[in-house]
């Protein structure tokens, strides 16, 4: 469960998809088979070999699991016995299909995929980390893929590339063993597609099993002295211009090493972050249920494992699922002193709601009132389910919040959740960084500098307002900030840090940028803003 169809808060991709990285195999001639020419590699995966889930560290692989279907012989000998390709991989794949022909986001389609095949527990976890790993490391298996074949990645159909990535991640980033790997993935194939793309993937896939990561690191990357970001690229499977932008912002004392644990801390999966909502939830509840204390949020706990909707605040609406760098920027807002009434606050592109409901819960508690403003009328109502049963006083408005309909200098306090790349949550979105292109961050400016002129309108002298992104990208963040500062000398800048007490290393202020490898929340950015005049 989330607000917005993963484990964070706020649609952190508004604004849409712009335009998507390179989904290398994609063409409309779905009839024409092209696997390429057969290459070199042995037979393979016709032997009856263990086709099960990678073992814990320490263990020998363990054999096929009890209810694994046998088919018939896969290599050239028809009479050998093959274990099928099972649930988990079954569903990986269907992930990783509807990701590259129906542009579908896969922490949507998995939950569908995995209840549609009955799949649960280790079988679940499995599935979720063979679909989300390989989405991650999509853009480095594509190379590693290309070196093996005599053909551009363009001409494979892509329901064989995609094959080929999932078996490539089970050989390269899992401790499956290699003729697992390599056999469950062509078993697959064989059913899925044909035996004459099982034979190509399985010789490919003998080609990829030459080397370990490092050792295919060592061959296709720049090394890491002579270009960094192509380098740390390659090996932590990220596009170069977004490698090159997180550099930038984490700043210039920052080194090669804080780059590499950045995009590591990417790759890795998120915690399910809970937040109560103030007013209606108490941490306790969710203490009491099993979750851990949040590390710097006092109303968050840490879900290590399990649904959370199986919890009953979540279920009531007591609480959400929140990131916890989401709910930090939100009561930072509204923990800065303001002098004068203090009962009218904006949350400018309030969908999904989760920082609304926070937001609801701390102003009702001093009898003030919130006004939601999302344009989508779908989203829309995702702010009012989040938002049902508050008791405070609150209103759900459809509209452009770059043209309000609502007085100047109306507000005490304003919260914008720009539109952004959301760059500051790969981890929760495997796709999104292949996605993404440098064209849609220039696209999304102007949006942002238009509804933080819009916020600077809306707020009252003395009044504050919060610039808060998912993303770490300078001109999403601290560069937005300045153009709007520059057009409007009635704003100033407030030292954020004070407001995030307990949460260390937040650098050299005035605004803040969160990040995955230090403080264990999405990237998101904070600005805090007070009108003077």
């Amino acid at each position: 469960m989330s607000d917005d169809g993963h484990d964070g808060d706020g649609d952190h991709g508004r604004g849409g998809d712009h335009g998507r990285g390179s989904d290398h195999g994609r063409n409309d001639r779905r009839g024409d088979r092209r696997y390429g020419r057969g290459t070199d590699g042995g037979a393979g995966g016709g032997r009856n070999r263990s086709a099960g889930h990678p073992p814990s560290r320490g263990r020998k692989p363990q054999g096929a699991r009890s209810g694994q279907q046998r088919g018939r012989g896969a290599g050239t000998g028809g009479g050998q016995q093959r274990h099928s390709a099972d649930p988990a991989r079954q569903v990986a794949y269907d992930v990783l299909r509807a990701v590259t022909d129906e542009d579908a986001y896969a922490n949507l389609v998995l939950p569908e995929r995995l209840r549609d095949r009955r799949v649960g527990g280790r079988d679940a976890a499995f599935a979720t980390e063979l679909a989300y790993g390989t989405l991650r490391w999509q853009g480095t298996y594509d190379r590693i893929v290309g070196a093996c074949v005599d053909r551009a990645l363009s001409e494979l159909d892509p329901p064989v590339l995609d094959a080929l990535r999932l078996g490539t991640h089970q050989l390269l980033a899992l401790r499956v063993p290699p003729h697992a790997a390599v056999s469950t993935t062509v078993d697959l194939v064989r059913r899925r597609i044909s035996e004459g793309a099982g034979r190509f993937v399985n010789a490919v896939l003998r080609k990829v099993e030459r080397h370990d990561l490092d050792g295919w690191t060592a061959e296709l990357a720049p090394t890491r002295d002579d270009d960094l970001a192509g380098y740390v690229a390659f090996r932590h499977g990220h596009p170069a211009w977004i490698v090159r932008a997180f550099r930038d912002a984490l700043g210039p004392e920052a080194d090669g090493d804080a780059l590499e644990a950045c995009l590591r801390a990417n790759n890795e999966p998120a915690p399910v972050a809970l937040a109560v909502r103030p007013g209606r939830g108490e941490v306790s509840e969710l203490l009491d249920a099993g979750a851990e204390p949040a590390r710097w949020s006092p109303i968050g706990a840490t879900l290590t494992s399990g649904d959370p909707g199986r919890l009953a605040a979540v279920r009531s609406g007591r609480a959400g699922v929140q990131d916890e760098g989401s709910q930090l920027v939100t009561l930072a807002l509204a923990a800065v002193p303001v002098d004068g009434p203090d009962e009218r606050w904006l949350d400018m592109c309030a969908g999904p709601g989760g920082k609304a409901a926070v937001l609801g819960g701390l102003v009702g508690g001093q009898g003030g009132r919130l006004l939601a403003v999302e344009q989508h009328v779908h989203r829309a109502r995702l702010v009012e389910q989040a938002l049902s049963g508050d008791p405070s006083e609150h209103e759900v408005l459809v509209a452009d919040a770059t043209e309000g309909p609502w007085p100047d200098e109306d507000f005490d306090r304003v919260l914008l959740d720009a539109p952004c790349s959301g760059l500051g949550a790969l981890r929760r979105r495997p796709e999104a960084r292949w996605r993404r292109t440098p064209a849609d961050v220039g696209e999304l400016r102007p949006l942002q500098a238009a509804l933080l002129l819009e916020a600077a309108r809306s707020v009252r002298p003395g009044g504050v307002v919060a610039y808060v992104t998912c993303t770490p990208h300078l001109a999403e963040t601290a560069t937005i900030v300045d153009d709007v500062l520059r057009k409007r000398d009635d704003m100033e800048r407030i030292d954020a840090r004070p407001y995030l007490p307990g949460v260390p290393d937040l650098g050299d202020g005035p605004d803040v940028q969160l990040w995955p490898h230090v403080h264990g929340t999405d990237a998101m950015y904070l600005a805090l803003l007070r009108r003077t005049g």
